[in-house]
């Protein structure tokens, strides 16, 4: 089994609705302990790189425990973003009910065309490192 960190963001509709569902959806992965299941705080921020105009967003980080695959991971991960009603296709940056993105898994290293983990800009945001420093400073 590994660690799993998971960023969410919403910034569209009920924000806190979307993480909520997006938390209990991701709960379902989880095969550890109740208590290995670590939920940060969520912060709002504002957007970065988006259009003028766009939504202030809602952000936390998560870990569970899985020993899925990572793109069984992401697999799921995209569902929950569809199920909320995120377009497959879309603009990059627009406003979004609801982002799941997976920050790490252990500490495997992978470059895929549809995953590469670390996340490569995990280092470089503000609104997954607050977060993240709350549940796994050593991540941070």
């Amino acid at each position: 089994m590994n660690p799993v960190g998971i960023a969410l963001g919403s910034n569209l509709g009920d924000r806190e609705a979307h993480l909520a569902t997006a938390r209990d959806r991701l709960r379902e992965l989880h095969e550890g302990e109740p208590e290995d299941f670590r939920i940060a705080t969520t912060i709002e921020t504002e957007p970065i790189d988006c259009a003028p105009g766009t939504p202030s967003f809602l952000n936390t980080v998560l870990e569970l425990q899985s020993s899925l695959k990572p793109l069984e991971i992401l697999d799921f991960c995209q569902q929950i973003e569809q199920e909320a009603g995120r377009p497959a296709e879309r603009e990059k940056n627009s406003p979004r009910t609801v982002d799941v993105d997976i920050l790490y898994v252990g500490d495997l290293e992978m470059d895929t065309e549809r995953l590469i983990l670390p996340h490569p800009e995990m280092q470089n945001r503000d609104f997954v490192l607050v977060p993240l420093q709350e549940i796994r400073p050593d991540r941070a």
